[in-house]
């Protein structure tokens, strides 16, 4: 399977939507959007993230739509997240994305966060280089509670 990263393109929201709204996606990744079937405040976000500082991009799996990965936040506190369609998980398109938007963005140190039990999203972090920095405990609306979260440092 060949995975690529291109710009994010107007075609590529309503899939976003659709992935962001699979519940078991949305328990696993935890920290998802308050309410995942509200459209509106989806495509404000996205308005919104697509004119700042964010580096957005579209992960395509042999050409098809697969998930989003990007950059966002202060220099020296830069963030990676990444949100993949069920239907590929455990598949290496995860790991392949991130590292494709690891070499695009060359800077150093990265962060990265994961769900404490999110063990695949862990692995892919691991993989690419991330290494556990901190624990910290915050609100999940994936799960309507307070979890566990790992914090995870790229260094250079």
């Amino acid at each position: 399977m060949e995975i690529a990263l291109r710009a994010v393109e107007d075609s590529d929201l309503p899939v976003f939507y659709r992935q962001m709204k699979d519940p078991e996606a949305l328990r696993m990744a935890a920290f998802g959007p308050q309410d995942p079937t509200d459209r509106d405040a989806f495509d404000i976000r996205w308005k919104r993230v697509r004119d700042s500082s964010f580096l957005l991009r579209t992960v395509l799996a042999d050409g098809v739509v697969v998930g989003s990965a990007g950059v966002y936040g202060e220099p020296g506190e830069r963030e990676v997240t990444y949100w993949i369609d069920r239907a590929y998980w455990g598949r290496g398109v995860a790991t392949a994305a991130l590292r494709a938007l690891l070499v695009e963005v060359p800077e150093r140190p990265l962060y990265a966060r994961a769900a404490a039990d999110n063990a695949g999203s862990l692995r892919v972090l691991e993989k690419c280089g991330f290494r556990e920095s901190a624990r910290a405990r915050g609100y999940a609306n994936g799960r309507g509670a307070e979890i566990d979260e790992v914090v995870l440092r790229l260094e250079g």
